[in-house]
């Protein structure tokens, strides 16, 4: 089902989920975890730092004082003597941010970033701490939690540097597509490229919502929560194995071909007009739940969250997204990326003084009852019970979660964790409540015919260098080639792949080679 040995370099996309849960903290309830053994209550508090996402989500509650920091101070902080501070960090500049904190010894003790290549680049340059030793001392619940595989995704050089946290939902991107927009033109679900052009072209030319602007498919630009998915993989000739998990997608044959449709779709007006210049996707986000969007590609259950879904059937109260599969290629399989087992990388700066309180905490927070209460809180006030499932019953106020299930807190887990693969399968479903079969059957496809980035357990010094660069590189490149004259397409391809290879992308593959022959000699 899914391949882990492919894929070197592709765009993160982020999981930008706004469903929002909430609890009644501040006394210890029945059912909280014993807290850790009690500090010296004379000594004066110690306050440790903890990086969370500042998502600027509408109405979000003070991120240092709301019902889970309130929970958390109460039943980690008060019986270790501590104060946990929370420091946000935009979530669109997290990576900019974080390296100007850490360059003026301000980054807090416990941070974390999605990109591994920063964090490759913090251990180069010593600026974090080497965890083996405090985590064998102070981290026996957090190994046993997240175990050998996921650790070893932490691994430079061979020394704990970075502890990855627990990835519980593998599925990444979703296709979605309005059923009563194909029911008003007649046509059927489009499992096909072709199918999905002739279905798009009809969005366009019959409007079946009979909306001012309409949009056969909603996109943001490059890097925000509305992207291409696996179009790109279905028209991926054939490479061997070395080839693809270490040439940039740029040079891998059919991409061309892949980015040339997209600038056809998007001059026929087929795609958001202004995509490029939406860089928050909030416009993206508007003219979906508007009801002017008939196709899109996002996170796996993107249109079916209460964020998105609400809003979308008080303006249009017959909407129905559903999901589909319609990228295949020319082996007839539906090829698409799926996250690797681990998610966020959790660090500590070398400037930190509470390198030891940090992994205790995080140690306490892998507890599965703190994991519980801090994803769906207190049953009765924020989740109830249905067939042994947890289900969200308030999201306002001190309660609101401003990442799904609290992902920005529970750095030790990306995704529901109930013990049981089933039942976190169950439990996302439920956090799109009547729509939870169209969430399974999402998550289904998504987890289908998938492959995984390659893992290379050597840091890339070219990578840490080139990284950033080519990061930006890739998204302006992308767009650009999108918006362009089709005239000037094949022209433009070429210039800027040129300059992507000249400004690191030829020395990032390079030694992607080489670190990939090691490996596989490594393993003889």
């Amino acid at each position: 089902m899914k391949n882990k040995k492919l894929l070197a370099v592709l765009p993160v996309m982020t999981l930008l989920i706004s469903t929002v849960v909430g609890c009644e903290s501040g006394s210890k309830k029945e059912g909280q975890p014993t807290s850790t053994a009690a500090a010296t209550p004379s000594a004066s508090p110690v306050t440790l730092t903890v990086e969370v996402f500042d998502r600027g989500v509408q109405g979000q509650p003070d991120l240092n004082n709301n019902t889970w920091t309130r929970y958390i101070n109460e039943n980690f902080g008060k019986p270790n003597n501590a104060v946990v501070k929370f420091v946000p960090v935009p979530r669109s500049q997290e990576i900019d941010k974080l390296n100007v904190l850490m360059a003026a010894g301000e980054a807090p003790d416990i941070s974390f970033t999605y990109d591994s290549a920063t964090v490759s680049r913090y251990a180069k340059v010593n600026g974090i701490i080497q965890l083996d030793d405090i985590l064998a001392k102070h981290g026996k619940e957090l190994t046993n939690y997240l175990g050998k595989t996921v650790l070893s995704y932490g691994l430079f050089g061979g020394k704990q540097m970075a502890i990855p946290a627990k990835r519980t939902s593998l599925a990444w991107n979703g296709m979605f597509i309005r059923k009563d927009w194909l029911d008003k033109v007649g046509m059927p679900v489009p499992t096909t490229r072709d199918e999905l052009y002739n279905t798009l072209i009809a969005f366009r030319d019959k409007n079946p919502g009979g909306v001012d602007r309409v949009i056969p498919w909603g996109l943001a630009a490059t890097g925000m929560n509305y992207n291409y998915g696996n179009l790109g993989e279905s028209f991926w000739g054939k490479q061997s194995e070395e080839e693809f998990v270490t040439t940039p997608s740029w040079l891998r044959p059919g991409n061309k071909d892949a980015l040339k449709f997209l600038n056809k779709l998007y001059n026929e007006k087929l795609i958001s007009p202004d995509f490029a210049l939406d860089k928050t996707a909030k416009q993206a986000d508007a003219d979906v739940t508007n009801g002017k969007v008939g196709f899109l590609i996002a996170n796996w259950d993107y249109p079916l969250r209460q964020s998105i879904s609400e809003p979308l059937k008080a303006n249009v109260p017959n909407a129905n997204f559903v999901p589909i599969d319609t990228f295949k290629n020319s082996e007839g399989k539906y090829k698409k990326i799926a996250y690797n087992e681990n998610g966020v990388n959790i660090f500590i700066p070398k400037s930190s003084k509470n390198a030891e309180l940090a992994i205790k905490y995080l140690n306490w927070m892998s507890d599965p009852k703190v994991l519980f209460f801090l994803q769906y809180g207190q049953e009765g006030v924020n989740h109830k019970m249905v067939n042994g499932i947890p289900q969200v019953i308030n999201q306002t106020g001190d309660n609101m979660q401003t990442s799904n299930l609290n992902l920005d807190l529970t750095l030790v887990v990306n995704g529901v964790e109930l013990g049981d693969p089933q039942k976190n399968i169950k439990a996302l479903a439920a956090s799109a409540p009547g729509l939870e079969d169209a969430a399974e059957k999402s998550y289904k496809i998504n987890t289908t015919d998938t492959y995984t980035n390659f893992f290379y357990d050597t840091p890339s010094e070219s990578n840490i260098k080139f990284g950033k660069t080519l990061g930006d590189m890739d998204k302006q490149m992308t767009d650009k080639l999108i918006v362009c004259k089709p005239a000037e397409f094949d022209s433009l391809y070429d210039k800027l792949v040129a300059e992507y290879m000249a400004a690191g992308g030829q020395t990032v593959m390079d030694e992607n080679v080489k670190i990939y022959k090691a490996m596989q000699s490594n393993k003889k």
